[in-house]
């Protein structure tokens, strides 16, 4: 695809077939996605419907069923590596390049060799230099033609063909314009070189445009060398999420370790994980423990601790121990593949900003070459009374080739989708998933956050947040005694005592004469001590004297207590809570000083909330919820004129999400969140959602910029290569400025965008 134009022509085209449903092309990422009844046809007809006008499908070899091998898929090894993602393939995008190339470093010294000969003559003119001896006119008058004829054949070859598919299809795109307006130039210089003498009374012989051809042909194709080169840059994302892929994998099988192929694990397989591999596909550790890096697929600095039974993810790196995994996820199930097909489906998605060019660009052309031939009957109706048919000629020459030559459907093809490209690729590597570009759109104008309490305020997991120790005893030793009680039960508060105590590395002691005392607590010997574990209604029947106020206070906030006691004595009290994650005072912050109201929407006790909300900051209280009603509070919210992003954890908040204006969902790697929202942000950091929302501002400033100077560039340009500001001021712009101008307008916008790489959000 060579313009924007292309898109609109090949959906044109592919729509008229019968049993097509749907046509989105997109010129950025240079793929189609198209809707069919497979009853009706199939790609390979689509393909040769597009293939007369230059265009072909390259069809990819998709497979759902992945827990199969490549050779089961009757898949090569490479087809199978880009099933998970990458539509099209970076070989042939890198010889398009090494060919356009070979063109350019062809065409640039006939290019710098006819201005030289033009940039003389224009000196001389003014007797700056002396003029051009006759052997070196002659010579130069030979050699022009002879340049000029390679360099429309050979290098201007794709340019042709864009003029001869228009004459023979009635389909028009850039090259089509490029492919008029030099054979225009190349056809006239002939004509004059030809029949000099005939021709001698009544046109100027001594002027040809053999330089325009060479030199606009040469200038176009390096701006397209420059801007393949910088588009192959702005779809980096997909490539380095590719190759985070393990090749092999070692595998347990028949009581050995071998060493197999990625495309050859089957689920349930064991898989052995060596200090600095990577981890090839998704599964549970059931043996060993380990720190992995999971930045390169969640954005998360700090290597992850691993131990049984919790989950780890491919790509991601193994640091320093060994552990031993089993696989539940393999091929295009796993996190990664599902990170990698979306990021492709975003990036080739449209936002609605495109629109507005999209009907300019499928109308660009046509016009373009009306306009192109009212610029040249104008210049001969109206100048050849003023200066004389020649002049005339001349100048309307000059105004026909400009024309086609500096407009440019490209810079304002390229104005969104390479933006959309650079700003989900940059969220995918900042652990920040956009499921298209729609979403990314329009996160930027929300003014409201609504935000789940459970799993994304907080971490959706009870922990010991508070140790009170009434007792002579160190707070080390309360720990210790009270862990080792715990220890030895299932409960969810044991359970964060117990966690607790490890984190803090405080070390158990053997527990004998063990009880559960039923809705109270538990009770054993530890060191010949008598010691109970529990809540007040224990204290309570041990006739223990305590005051519960300041219990009942933090109670009432939400938190659990676990009080330890002799039977003499309450030695110390520890508070258990669904803890506030490290980063969500902060991420609030943040979002207000980005003028963003935050509210929080759960389904806990009142109280709870707002002890939470009042002390991460959050402006206001939802409490006491169903998901049902959810629903509705968000359509409120809408009503009243707000635009809400709803941040949940993507499942028991499905119907909030969905009716929200951007879905967040705080992703921990399920299938779920990913597919059901519209931004997902690994590892349920709500941080990233700043980010995201800064992401989407920068990513749509972005494209404001690329449509405004692709407009400007446009609205400016082709008036005056069409000769508009002659009669005021005299300008008119010769075709080699305009071919110039034409060239880089394309590669402004791919750098404009290749900006946003370097910005930090």
């Amino acid at each position: 695809m060579h313009c924007a134009s292309c898109s609109a022509i090949i959906e044109k085209t592919l729509k008229k077939t019968e049993g097509v449903q749907s046509v989105e092309a997109n010129y950025g990422t240079e793929t189609a996605k198209v809707s069919f009844d497979q009853s009706k046809t199939n790609p390979h007809e689509l393909s040769k419907k597009i293939e007369p006008l230059g265009y072909s499908l390259v069809i990819p070899t998709h497979s759902n069923h992945s827990s199969q091998t490549a050779e089961e898929m009757g898949m090569s090894a490479e087809e199978h590596a880009a099933h998970t993602g990458l539509g099209q393939s970076k070989q042939e995008k890198l010889a398009e390049v090494a060919d356009m190339r070979t063109k350019v470093m062809a065409a640039i010294p006939l290019a710098v060799f006819s201005i030289i000969l033009m940039g003389w003559d224009i000196l001389a003119q003014f007797g700056i230099v002396s003029e051009m001896s006759t052997v070196v006119y002659e010579f130069a008058h030979h050699l022009l033609p002879i340049f000029a004829t390679y360099v429309l054949f050979v290098v201007g070859k794709p340019y042709l063909l864009g003029f001869y598919r228009f004459l023979r299809y009635g389909k028009a795109n850039m090259d089509t314009l490029i492919g008029i307006g030099t054979s225009a130039a190349f056809l006239y210089s002939f004509i004059i070189t030809a029949f000099e003498e005939s021709l001698r009374p009544f046109l100027n012989v001594e002027h040809t445009y053999y330089d325009v051809t060479i030199v606009v042909i040469a200038f176009i194709t390096l701006g397209k060398y420059l801007e393949a080169k910088a588009k192959i840059k702005t779809g980096d994302a997909i490539e380095k999420l590719l190759n985070l892929q393990a090749k092999t994998a070692i595998v347990v099988r028949d009581g050995k370790e071998r060493e197999i192929s990625i495309n050859q694990v089957v689920h349930g397989d064991h898989i052995v994980v060596k200090p600095g591999a990577r981890i090839p596909v998704d599964g549970v550790v059931t043996d060993g423990s380990s720190f992995v890096d999971e930045s390169m697929v969640t954005g998360e600095s700090m290597p992850i601790e691993k131990n049984v039974g919790e989950t780890v993810i491919a790509g991601t790196i193994n640091t320093t121990g060994s552990f031993t995994f089993k696989a539940t996820k393999v091929g295009s199930e796993t996190l990664l593949a599902h990170i990698i097909k979306m990021v492709e489906e975003a990036q080739g998605s449209r936002a609605p900003i495109q629109k507005l060019a999209d009907k300019i660009s499928a109308v660009f052309v046509p016009i373009v070459i009306v306009l192109a031939f009212l610029a040249l009957g104008v210049w001969l109706l109206l100048g050849t009374s003023a200066f004389g048919f020649s002049q005339a000629l001349s100048y309307g020459l000059v105004s026909f080739v400009g024309i086609l030559v500096i407009a440019c459907p490209c810079a304002l093809g390229l104005a969104t989708p390479t933006a959309i490209i650079v700003g989900v690729g940059k969220g995918a590597r900042e652990g920040i998933l956009i499921k298209d570009a729609a979403t990314l759109e329009k996160l930027h104008k929300v003014n409201m956050v609504v935000v789940d309490k459970t799993g994304t305020i907080t971490k959706g997991k009870p922990e010991l947040v508070h140790v009170q120790n009434v007792s002579k005893l160190s707070d080390e030793k309360i720990i210790s005694i009270l862990a080792s009680l715990e220890s030895k039960s299932e409960h969810p508060i044991a359970h964060a005592v117990s966690q607790y105590a490890k984190a803090q590395k405080i070390a158990l002691v053997p527990v004998s004469h063990f009880e559960i005392i039923q809705g109270k607590g538990l009770k054993g010997m530890v060191e010949n001590v008598e010691y109970f574990a529990g809540n007040t209604k224990l204290i309570s029947d041990l006739k223990l004297s305590f005051d519960l106020k300041k219990i009942e206070t933090e109670t009432l906030q939400g938190k659990t207590p676990a009080i330890l006691a002799t039977k003499e004595d309450v030695l110390g009290v520890v508070m258990v809570a669904d803890a506030i994650k490290p980063e969500a005072i902060e991420a609030v912050k943040n979002l207000h000083k980005l003028g963003i109201k935050v509210i929080m929407l759960t389904g806990d006790h009142k109280n709870t909330a707002l002890a939470i909300a009042k002390e991460v900051g959050i402006d206001d209280v939802i409490a006491e919820v169903l998901p049902a009603d959810k629903l509705n509070k968000i359509k409120e919210l809408q009503n009243q004129g707000h635009i809400v992003a709803m941040a949940g954890d993507g499942i028991n908040d499905a119907p909030a999400l969905a009716q929200a204006d951007v879905g967040i969902a705080m992703g921990t790697g399920t299938d779920v969140a990913i597919e059901t929202a519209g931004i997902t942000l690994l590892h349920g950091d709500i941080s990233k959602l700043v980010k995201a929302i800064r992401l989407s501002k920068l990513t749509m400033r972005g494209i404001k910029q690329n449509l405004f100077w692709a407009f400007i560039y446009n609205i400016i340009g082709i008036p005056l290569a069409g000769g508009l500001f002659f009669p005021i001021f005299g300008w008119l712009l010769n075709p080699i400025f305009a071919g110039l101008a034409m060239a880089f307008s394309s590669v402004s916008v791919v750098g404009n965008s290749l900006r946003l790489k370097a910005k930090k959000i």
